[in-house]
């Protein structure tokens, strides 16, 4: 396993993140599709799918839901990547 590709994974889904956060449901989608690309391990499987879901809804609605914030948060598991999105989503 290359761990430099796997933390380069973790910054994109933080970068997917951030950019549900601002509002940028393209750039959520590109990030999510470069973490699921990079990841080695399996660890962002669901991931990708629980962006698209919010990023339709932002850009349908303008807004995310709490379930579409749960959902990804579920998806990335415990630790500093849940924290961001718990951070992101009450920003």
């Amino acid at each position: 396993m290359d761990g430099e590709k796997q933390r380069r994974a973790l910054s994109a889904a933080e970068q997917a993140i951030r950019a549900l956060g601002s509002g940028n449901a393209e750039r959520a989608r590109r990030a999510a599709a470069t973490a699921i690309e990079l990841d080695q391990i399996a660890v962002f499987g669901p991931f990708a799918s629980a962006v698209g879901g919010a990023a339709d809804e932002l850009e349908v609605g303008g807004a995310i839901d709490g379930a579409h914030w749960d959902a990804i948060a579920e998806a990335v598991g415990p630790g500093p990547l849940q924290e961001l999105v718990r951070n992101v989503a009450g920003a």
